[in-house]
């Protein structure tokens, strides 16, 4: 799944490990969400929403859209 985390991480100006530290999971998490190797439980989901204030929908996207 493709998504804006590193762009709204970086226009806030925190580092991977503080958004891990926000979210209480680690760096690692962080960065295999960035990269898309790793999609998010939805409560997780949820807590990156609230916390760039932004909907679910503007932060993930699927890779292509289903036949």
């Amino acid at each position: 799944m493709k998504n804006l985390l590193r762009e709204l991480r970086a226009a806030r100006g925190w580092s991977q490990a503080h958004l891990a530290e926000l979210l209480d999971v680690s760096r690692q998490t962080v960065i295999a969400i960035e990269n898309g190797k790793y999609d998010p439980s939805l409560p997780l989901a949820f807590s990156l929403s609230k916390l760039f204030e932004q909907p679910i929908e503007a932060i993930f996207f699927p890779d292509q859209e289903p036949v």
